[in-house]
Protein backbone atom coordinates (compact mmCIF):
# COMPACT_ATOMS: atom_id res chain seq x y z
CA UNK A 1 0.00 0.00 0.00
CA UNK A 2 1.06 3.55 -0.66
CA UNK A 3 -0.32 5.66 2.52
CA UNK A 4 -1.34 9.23 2.00
CA UNK A 5 0.04 9.31 -1.61
CA UNK A 6 -1.61 11.86 -3.19
CA UNK A 7 -1.78 11.24 -7.74
CA UNK A 8 -2.54 13.66 -9.89
CA UNK A 9 -3.84 11.81 -12.78
CA UNK A 10 -4.64 14.06 -16.33
CA UNK A 11 -6.42 11.22 -17.98
CA UNK A 12 -9.05 10.84 -20.69
CA UNK A 13 -10.66 8.45 -18.99
CA UNK A 14 -9.49 8.62 -15.16
CA UNK A 15 -11.92 5.43 -14.24
CA UNK A 16 -8.93 3.22 -15.98
CA UNK A 17 -6.57 3.94 -13.10
CA UNK A 18 -8.77 2.67 -10.75
CA UNK A 19 -6.08 -0.15 -9.69
CA UNK A 20 -3.87 2.98 -8.55
CA UNK A 21 -6.76 4.09 -5.89
CA UNK A 22 -7.00 0.44 -5.06
CA UNK A 23 -3.07 0.18 -4.12
CA UNK A 24 -3.98 2.77 -1.45
CA UNK A 25 -3.21 6.29 -3.81
CA UNK A 26 -5.66 9.09 -3.54
CA UNK A 27 -6.11 10.51 -6.73
CA UNK A 28 -7.07 13.97 -7.91
CA UNK A 29 -8.45 13.70 -11.84
CA UNK A 30 -8.42 15.73 -14.61
CA UNK A 31 -9.84 14.98 -17.92
CA UNK A 32 -7.83 18.07 -20.15
CA UNK A 33 -4.63 19.69 -19.68
CA UNK A 34 -5.93 22.95 -18.71
CA UNK A 35 -7.97 21.03 -16.06
CA UNK A 36 -5.23 19.75 -14.75
CA UNK A 37 -2.86 22.41 -14.50
CA UNK A 38 -5.14 24.14 -12.71
CA UNK A 39 -5.46 21.09 -9.79
CA UNK A 40 -1.67 20.80 -9.82
CA UNK A 41 -1.70 24.78 -8.92
CA UNK A 42 -4.24 24.60 -6.59
CA UNK A 43 -3.11 21.35 -4.47
CA UNK A 44 -0.14 19.66 -3.39
CA UNK A 45 0.40 16.21 -4.85
CA UNK A 46 3.01 13.68 -4.59
CA UNK A 47 2.85 12.40 -8.58
CA UNK A 48 1.71 12.93 -11.74
CA UNK A 49 0.18 10.36 -14.00
CA UNK A 50 -0.60 12.22 -17.56
CA UNK A 51 -1.49 11.27 -20.29
CA UNK A 52 -0.12 12.45 -23.90
CA UNK A 53 -3.00 12.23 -25.97
CA UNK A 54 -5.44 14.86 -23.95
CA UNK A 55 -6.77 16.92 -27.04
CA UNK A 56 -6.12 20.53 -27.58
CA UNK A 57 -3.36 20.61 -24.78
CA UNK A 58 -0.67 17.57 -25.48
CA UNK A 59 0.48 15.69 -22.35
CA UNK A 60 4.23 17.22 -23.01
CA UNK A 61 3.21 20.64 -23.03
CA UNK A 62 1.56 20.05 -19.86
CA UNK A 63 4.51 18.27 -18.35
CA UNK A 64 6.58 21.17 -19.00
CA UNK A 65 4.49 23.54 -17.72
CA UNK A 66 4.65 21.38 -14.64
CA UNK A 67 8.11 20.87 -14.33
CA UNK A 68 8.90 24.85 -14.66
CA UNK A 69 6.63 24.98 -11.12
CA UNK A 70 8.14 22.25 -9.79
CA UNK A 71 10.97 20.74 -11.49
CA UNK A 72 11.11 17.47 -8.90
CA UNK A 73 7.80 16.44 -9.18
CA UNK A 74 7.79 12.57 -10.79
CA UNK A 75 5.61 12.47 -13.56
CA UNK A 76 5.03 9.33 -15.55
CA UNK A 77 3.67 9.66 -19.37
CA UNK A 78 1.03 7.31 -20.37
CA UNK A 79 1.03 6.70 -24.31
CA UNK A 80 -0.98 4.45 -26.68
CA UNK A 81 2.74 3.89 -28.61
CA UNK A 82 5.99 4.82 -28.52
CA UNK A 83 6.30 7.03 -31.41
CA UNK A 84 5.89 10.47 -30.08
CA UNK A 85 7.47 13.75 -31.33
CA UNK A 86 10.88 14.83 -30.56
CA UNK A 87 11.09 16.27 -27.40
CA UNK A 88 7.63 15.10 -25.98
CA UNK A 89 9.75 13.18 -23.26
CA UNK A 90 12.10 15.66 -22.15
CA UNK A 91 9.79 16.61 -19.13
CA UNK A 92 8.89 13.07 -17.95
CA UNK A 93 10.76 11.04 -15.74
CA UNK A 94 8.86 7.17 -17.29
CA UNK A 95 7.14 6.44 -19.84
CA UNK A 96 4.41 3.71 -19.68
CA UNK A 97 2.79 2.76 -22.84
CA UNK A 98 -1.49 1.43 -22.36
CA UNK A 99 -0.86 -1.85 -23.65
CA UNK A 100 2.02 -2.36 -20.84
CA UNK A 101 -1.03 -3.13 -18.23
CA UNK A 102 -2.45 -1.46 -15.21
CA UNK A 103 0.47 -3.10 -12.96
CA UNK A 104 3.43 -1.56 -14.98
CA UNK A 105 1.87 1.40 -14.48
CA UNK A 106 1.52 0.80 -10.58
CA UNK A 107 5.30 -0.62 -10.54
CA UNK A 108 6.35 2.48 -12.49
CA UNK A 109 4.33 5.03 -10.40
CA UNK A 110 5.99 3.11 -6.90
CA UNK A 111 9.16 3.24 -8.61
CA UNK A 112 9.06 6.93 -9.49
CA UNK A 113 8.17 7.88 -6.03
CA UNK A 114 10.75 6.13 -4.09
CA UNK A 115 13.58 6.63 -6.38
CA UNK A 116 12.95 10.74 -6.77
CA UNK A 117 13.82 11.67 -3.01
CA UNK A 118 16.92 9.63 -2.84
CA UNK A 119 18.29 11.26 -6.17
CA UNK A 120 17.35 14.57 -4.30
CA UNK A 121 19.08 13.53 -1.34
CA UNK A 122 22.46 12.15 -3.32
CA UNK A 123 22.63 15.94 -4.94
CA UNK A 124 22.46 17.53 -1.87
CA UNK A 125 24.74 15.33 0.24
CA UNK A 126 27.80 15.72 -2.16
CA UNK A 127 27.72 19.62 -3.47
CA UNK A 128 29.73 20.22 -6.67
CA UNK A 129 32.24 23.03 -6.35
CA UNK A 130 32.41 24.94 -9.75
CA UNK A 131 36.22 24.34 -10.67
CA UNK A 132 37.05 28.07 -10.32
CA UNK A 133 36.02 27.85 -7.03
CA UNK A 134 38.35 25.24 -5.71
CA UNK A 135 41.67 26.06 -3.73
CA UNK A 136 44.86 24.45 -4.27
CA UNK A 137 46.37 22.77 -1.77
CA UNK A 138 50.04 21.85 -2.20
CA UNK A 139 50.82 18.43 -0.22
CA UNK A 140 54.40 17.89 1.23
CA UNK A 141 55.64 16.12 -1.66
CA UNK A 142 54.84 19.76 -3.46
CA UNK A 143 52.43 18.86 -5.98
CA UNK A 144 49.09 20.82 -6.52
CA UNK A 145 45.77 19.00 -5.63
CA UNK A 146 42.46 20.18 -5.27
CA UNK A 147 39.81 18.56 -2.34
CA UNK A 148 37.19 18.40 -4.17
CA UNK A 149 39.09 16.75 -6.66
CA UNK A 150 40.87 13.93 -5.83
CA UNK A 151 42.44 12.94 -8.75
CA UNK A 152 43.92 16.43 -9.65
Amino acid sequence: MAPNRILLCIHREPDQLSLLQQSGYDLVTATTGHEGLRLFMERRVDAIVLEYQLGLLDGAVVAKEIKQVSPTIPIVMLTDNLELPDGALKSVDALVTKSDGAHFLLATVRFVLSAKPAQNHAVKARPRVPVHRRRSVRSRTGSDHSPADPLN
